[in-house]
């Protein structure tokens, strides 16, 4: 599959499968490692999953996924059209307090931060456009049983 490609679905829970699909079926046919796709895998998840339980509140709307080369860097784009919502900007958990001390929410966030090599948001034409990037120089060397984290 030549790459830019890109999936369209409605922001429901039911497409949540097959839009991980489409990104690592993306992944894998540019080389990526097992362990890095696993890697990509939680990211978008994770993405997604905010997307859809967030973006549009009570209203319905579409998430779109593309994924695209450039040079070296595998990229995944996630696009909504649900209210604005910088994820970047909110502080990182404190992971060292004991679970039940901690402020629920942003873990999600933190894995995927921690897991991609880059994330970039912006706010364009109404939309929230969420990038993940993951080098396949390192990914392609990198051996299948070592993780960042």
């Amino acid at each position: 599959m030549p790459l830019p490609v890109n999936l369209k679905l409605p922001a429901k829970l039911q497409h949540l499968e097959q839009l991980i699909d489409f990104v690592t079926n993306c992944a894998r046919e540019q080389g990526i490692t097992q362990n890095k796709i696993g890697e990509i895998q939680v990211a978008v998840e994770e993405a997604l999953v905010n997307v859809i339980n967030y973006a549009y509140k009570d209203e319905e709307g579409d998430v779109e996924v593309a994924c695209m080369l450039d040079g070296e860097k595998f990229i995944i784009e996630i696009i909504d059209s649900g209210f604005p919502f910088d994820f970047l900007s909110l502080q990182d958990p404190d992971i060292s307090l004991n679970v039940s001390e901690r402020n629920i929410g942003g873990l999600g966030i933190y894995l995927i931060k921690r897991l991609m090599d880059h994330v970039e948001h912006k706010r364009e034409d109404d939309k929230n456009i969420l990038t993940l990037m993951v080098s396949t120089k390192q990914s392609k060397s990198e051996p299948d049983n070592v993780t960042k984290i």
